[in-house]
């Protein structure tokens, strides 16, 4: 089957990344450099029972994405508890909003983000009131 089982996030700060994404959704890292011969963090994402993958963050090889450049990758999108907290929680921590808060109606709402290294990945959360 060709399920995504893995996720890579390029980053330019490696430290300044683990701190957002560490902080922002609790995600812990380990140092898996040595197995791919450059910076490379496995990001745990959460418990190996409940539904989800883990992924990793990655030393960027080329130019950051430009502002309001048209995303040319996956987006990840990350399930939340409180989508008004989580979206207070990125702002804080230097994100910054791609794609306002909007109902997908009767599941859940949603929105995107940039991260502090320029990437976009979104926030969801299941809601069956939404509209």
């Amino acid at each position: 089957m060709g399920r995504v089982v893995h996720f890579e996030i390029h980053v330019d700060d490696m430290e300044r990344a683990k701190k957002f994404y560490g902080e922002i959704f609790g995600w812990t890292f380990e140092d898996w450099s040595s197995y791919a011969g450059m910076p490379y963090f496995g990001a745990v994402t959460g418990d190996a029972n409940e539904l989800g993958i883990n992924g990793a963050l990655m030393q960027r090889r080329g130019a950051s994405p430009e502002p309001g450049q048209t995303l040319n990758a996956f987006a990840c999108t990350i399930g939340v508890e409180n989508y008004d907290s989580t979206e207070a929680n990125i702002l804080n921590h230097g994100g910054k909003v791609a794609l306002p808060k909007y109902a997908l109606p009767g599941m859940a709402w949603q929105g995107y983000y940039t991260d502090t290294e320029g990437n976009v990945f979104g926030i969801h959360q299941p809601d069956k009131n939404a509209k």
